[in-house]
């Protein structure tokens, strides 16, 4: 059992397409309206048939007064952290405290390097999408004396002015599956955010005993990494799979994620994609 006292929390998890906005916002709008906590959608900026993440969580930001917003998550590869740290800062703030930083180290090398962004390695992206966290943490940090200093393989930020805080402390959630990514989970991170369809049978079991050793090697508690899963499923009469029946058969399988692998956020996709470019 690895239930770690965290509130269960239920939200949405979006593509951004733009062949129909309305449809797009209206899903977001919706799951506010039927009680769900947080809307997500995906950030591949590299994907012409989505609308631009940054640009539409504003937009619904607008356009909700409750749900906590997040992208799910964003590329950051394609998103200089100290731009991105005043960004989320900026939108925590005009939403009174309803983002969160999901955060990922990168894919589709092909597509980001097109975008000009620089191919990294897998080592590569983790030292990345960790120095990434130190600047943006450190553009929050408001209130510590002098200027941004991350003098880094990836990212150089000299002496950038700090600020502005968030409205509250935003909390950042890493896409991880490989044992450096989830080790920086447990280091660094507070939740961690992988896809259910993308994970093996024990994988969960796994990921969850890297990030409590990495966690409690840099003095944090295991307690302090949040544990969020994005997931599928069809509701139907017959059950013919896990998440695919019933709805007492999602109940039972949700209540075995979250108390046998710890899962205390679940986001449930709403639209598919069949090619990112």
């Amino acid at each position: 059992m690895s239930d770690y006292g965290h509130e269960l929390i239920f939200g949405s998890f979006t593509t951004p397409g733009n062949d129909d906005p309305d449809r797009t916002v209206g899903l977001a709008v919706l799951a506010e309206q039927v009680g769900l906590d947080l809307v997500t959608f995906q950030d591949h900026p590299y994907q012409p048939r989505f609308l631009d993440t940054w640009t539409l969580l504003s937009f619904v930001a607008a356009r909700t007064h409750r749900v906590q917003l997040s992208a799910n998550v964003t590329n950051l590869p394609l998103r200089p952290p100290a731009v991105l740290a005043r960004s989320v800062a900026s939108l925590d703030l005009l939403t009174d405290g309803r983002v969160a930083l999901g955060l990922g180290a990168g894919a589709f090398w092909d597509a980001i390097e097109a975008m000009g962004g620089r191919r990294l390695t897998a080592g590569e992206g983790v030292r990345a999408l960790e120095e990434g966290i130190e600047v943006i943490r450190q553009i929050w940090d408001a209130e510590a004396r002098g200027g941004v200093r991350v003098d880094g393989e990836f990212h150089r930020v000299v002496g950038a002015k700090r600020g502005p805080a968030p409205a509250h402390a935003v909390p950042i959630w890493l896409g991880a599956y490989k044992p450096r990514m989830l080790a920086l989970t447990g280091r660094r991170a507070d939740g961690w955010l992988p896809s259910l369809g993308y994970l093996q049978p024990g994988d969960l079991a796994k990921g969850n005993a890297i990030i409590d050793d990495a966690a409690r090697g840099a003095g944090r508690s295991p307690r302090d990494v949040r544990r969020l899963l994005n997931i599928s499923g069809t509701f139907s009469t017959v059950g013919r799979g896990q998440l695919n029946g019933p709805a007492e058969q999602w109940a039972r399988e949700l209540a075995d994620l979250a108390l046998g692998d710890g899962v205390g956020t679940f986001k449930r996709q709403l639209l598919h994609y069949s090619n990112f470019y």
